[in-house]
């Protein structure tokens, strides 16, 4: 896990970084973040906890664990990545370690979605293309420059046609994927909007009538 942590804002449409593999179909989001860390009060410890059971398990020969990818801020998954609860906290406890792209053969539908809403990009590949990538990381170290606005992945040795969903695409290319962002970038439209409001208006008549008596 990195030592601090900065969200993604606004814009993206670069994403450049070394590789981490995580082999292994249907990894569901309790073995991303145990059920038990879901008590925080915040999600800011989520990423020292991050698969924690299986890094138990392995004790030490985890992916997450092993020092060569303690940089790695782009993950490469398998089918159904991310499936049985709907919880936020994965997403959260993988951007917290340092997770920003992440690329697979598929994911859960729901936990898809809160990787968008919180800047981490998910693309897809053919299950060939997925293996040939893992097996690259195996033997050697693989950092990836990706381009949104093309969808395309190239590395010293490889060059991938990244699939993902046009309108996710378009959101993280214009920082729509950043609702706060996009709100304080508006502010003057929102006001503006908020004082035309009929009952807004209907409000501070009446107030100012009240005030006069």
């Amino acid at each position: 896990m990195k030592s601090e942590f900065t969200p993604p804002i606004g814009k993206i449409s670069n994403i450049n970084g070394q590789c981490i593999s995580l082999i292994g179909n249907d990894i569901d989001t309790d073995r991303i973040i145990p059920a038990r860390f879901l008590k925080c009060v915040n999600f800011d410890s989520l990423g020292e906890s991050v698969f924690e059971d299986d890094r138990k398990t392995l004790k030490g020969r985890h992916p997450f664990d092993l020092e060569e990818n303690k940089n790695s801020s782009i993950l490469i998954v398998n089918s159904n990545f991310g499936c049985g609860s709907s919880r936020e906290h994965a997403p959260q406890a993988l951007i917290r370690w340092g997770i920003k792209a992440i690329i697979g053969e598929s994911f859960a539908d729901i936990f898809y979605s809160n990787c968008i809403a919180i800047g981490i990009p998910c693309f897809t590949l053919p299950k060939k293309s997925i293996e040939e990538i893992q097996n690259y990381c195996d033997k050697q170290f693989l950092f990836l420059e990706i381009d949104l606005k093309k969808s395309f992945a190239k590395s010293k040795d490889l060059n991938l046609n990244l699939e993902i969903k046009e309108s996710s695409r378009k959101m993280f290319l214009s920082g729509e994927w950043d609702a706060t962002s996009t709100l304080l970038d508006n502010e003057n439209l929102i006001e503006n909007k908020f004082n035309q409001l009929p009952y807004i208006k209907f409000n501070s008549h009446y107030s100012s009538l009240s005030k006069s008596k």
